[in-house]
């Protein structure tokens, strides 16, 4: 079972950046698109980045512009750059794996980003 690691997490203020990373146990077969996910405080979890297995990059209207969603294949690692932060931002961010075959999703264990000042 391929597990994911997230790091990057941390408080920064208003208009810093961070980034995230989400290193895979293992090569993943069957894949079909690595994303970004989010789940601030009372609210539900969001798609924020998505990169599929051919390199297309999708983003949610909130973070455009701001946030880069990237892969090292070699390193197994997807990354999310996160630029021009701000308060709203602030959430446990969560790495996504989906997959034509089963388990169809795998899930990293999260990372909190805190933006305040």
């Amino acid at each position: 079972q391929v597990q994911l690691v997230e790091s990057g997490g941390g408080l920064v203020q208003p208009g810093e950046s961070l980034r995230l990373s989400c290193a895979a146990s293992r090569s993943i077969s069957g894949l079909n698109a690595m994303r970004w996910y989010r789940q601030a405080p009372g609210k539900e979890r969001e798609l924020v980045a998505t990169i599929t297995n051919g390199g297309t990059t999708d983003y949610a209207d909130s973070v455009k512009g701001r946030f880069t969603i990237s892969r090292d294949n070699a390193k197994k690692v997807v990354y999310l750059q996160m630029n021009s932060l701000k308060p709203e931002d602030t959430a446990v961010y969560y790495c996504n794996v989906n997959r034509f075959i089963r388990p169809t999703e795998i899930w990293g264990q999260g990372t909190l980003v805190t933006v305040s000042s």
